[in-house]
């Protein structure tokens, strides 16, 4: 019997918030301790080469849980409610027998309630009430809130409508066994336990490593022993968008989460920070893997392990996501399924097969609109794929910088780069990006500053090809590649 014959096998889908693919052992990271997530991958397939459809957490997350584009979906930015009338992946095929929970961040409207079919629902986050539906009450606390009240804690912020609520900041700073690694993977052992003898679908999302970039592990790794980037030294140029370079110089200027980023070992406490985070969601994702094994679950039991999106973490100098470079659009992608032998996969992917990817690995067969293909097929050696561009949108959305230009205010570090109307225009930019099969990436910007990169000669993308008469053909060919995808996807945004 294959495991596509298994009609009740369990789903568990974790995904961290804005994890860089280089914070494993299994992706080449020598130094950060990542024993579980190493474990798991020893006995999944592995994708070294796996893209976001946005590099941002509203629209990336409505693709993974629904197998569409964020310009077809409609969650192009931050805080856009996924429209109700989408079906999730629990809302297709036939999962009226299985028991289905949905634990940590959600981002994507009426934070705290049940919804897409998850029966289920664990939350932790209290500042997305912008999100909310028309009618739903704002004064519901999430799961995590009232967590912490039972064990003392009192919230360190309240709304103008006397909404107490605590912070992400207070949150980071709590002890570990009170953090939201640690409560997230007791409520989830606790689902897997009580539904041992039932299917199950769970969706586990740990905010860590996200910011803010601090939490009970800042003191695991050594700074001085912290690699740099190979490309923290390249300077950005005007090769390069302007948006990338207003962010370069902002975070010069001002640094992130209380730490300055003006030298490399400014740079060195800060991803050594950010490691201690990822080694502090290892600890509790093993926590959970360690359930399923207890309770006999291990090997009838479909287990992914991805991240949203990816953290820029000094790379170019840059932090956080928002933009189309490497670290920000290529995350870790683990598959464990029943039956399917452990491998590498050198490939480019995209996150949008993970949905039928599952369904079809969970015998299931839907009629809701999806837009990626199964590589189940390709990956038991049985098909090629049928599509092998992998395509990655930026939809002008929020990035950080946008409170700068309000009310005609600039930051001092971009005057010299830019007026307020070419930053504004910068920061508002589309973008359409396309990987090739043989690994070559170009950028379509809808404001001209386009990028070509070899990704196999130039895998830090410090040398933009865009403007080499040699590569125009090239460049032509993959514009209309976009342009093609573009008309099959509607998304008319730009020519």
């Amino acid at each position: 019997m294959t495991f596509l014959t298994i009609r009740k096998t369990n789903l568990l889908f974790v995904f961290t918030d804005e994890q860089s693919i280089s914070t494993m052992r299994s992706y080449g990271n020598a130094i950060i301790n990542t024993p579980n997530m190493d474990k798991l991958a020893d006995q999944s397939v592995v994708f070294e080469h796996a893209y976001v459809t946005q590099p941002v957490c509203t629209p990336s997350r409505a693709s993974l849980l629904t197998g569409l584009y964020p310009h077809v979906h409609g969650c192009i930015a931050n805080n856009i409610p996924l429209d109700m009338e989408l079906p999730c992946l629990p809302e297709m095929g036939d999962f009226s027998d299985y028991r289905t929970g949905y634990f940590g961040k959600w981002h994507l409207g009426d934070e705290v309630f049940p919804q897409h079919g998850f029966r289920k629902w664990v939350s932790y986050e209290d500042s997305y009430r912008m999100g909310y539906s028309n009618g739903r009450d704002q004064k519901i606390h999430s799961s995590y809130h009232h967590y912490l009240v039972e064990q003392g804690f009192k919230p360190d912020k309240i709304a103008k409508d006397g909404f107490e609520f605590f912070s992400r900041d207070y949150c980071a700073r709590l002890p570990e066994e009170h953090g939201k690694p640690a409560y997230t993977a007791r409520e989830v052992t606790r689902f897997i336990r009580e539904n041992e003898d039932n299917p199950f679908i769970a969706y586990v999302n740990f905010l860590e490593p996200h910011m803010p970039y601090f939490g009970p592990r800042d003191e695991q790794y050594d700074p001085d022993k912290v690699v740099l980037p190979a490309n923290f030294g390249h300077m950005l140029s005007e090769e390069h968008p302007l948006k990338t370079r207003l962010f370069h110089q902002a975070y010069l200027e001002y640094g992130h989460s209380g730490l300055s980023l003006q030298t490399e070992d400014d740079w060195r406490k800060m991803i050594a920070h950010y490691w201690g985070l990822v080694s502090l969601v290892d600890t509790h994702l093993g926590v959970i893997l360690q359930t399923l094994e207890d309770c006999g679950l291990a090997d009838r039991t479909i287990v992914v392990f991805t991240s949203d999106h990816g953290d820029m973490m000094g790379s170019h100098r840059l932090l956080a996501k928002c933009v189309m470079f490497e670290e920000a659009i290529k995350v870790p992608l683990l598959l464990k399924v029943p039956g399917l032998k452990p491998a590498r996969i050198r490939e480019p992917v995209s996150q949008i097969d993970l949905v039928p990817t599952l369904l079809e690995a969970l015998g299931q067969h839907t009629s809701a609109p999806l837009q990626g293909e199964s590589l189940l097929p390709f990956l038991q050696g049985q098909a090629a794929r049928v599509r092998d561009h992998v395509f990655v949108e930026w939809n002008g959305s929020e990035c950080g910088l946008e409170g700068h230009l309000q009310k005609g205010f600039m930051l001092p570090c971009w005057n010299h780069m830019a007026t307020e109307e070419q930053a504004e225009r910068a920061i508002g930019a589309k973008v359409r990006t396309v990987i090739t099969p043989d690994m070559w990436k170009y950028n379509f910007s809808s404001i001209g500053e386009d990028e070509l990169y070899n990704l196999n000669d130039d895998p830090a993308e410090t040398c933009n090809l865009i403007g080499d008469a040699a590569y125009q053909m090239r460049v032509f060919q993959m514009r209309e590649k976009i342009k093609e995808w573009q008309r099959q996807t509607g998304d008319p945004l730009f020519d």
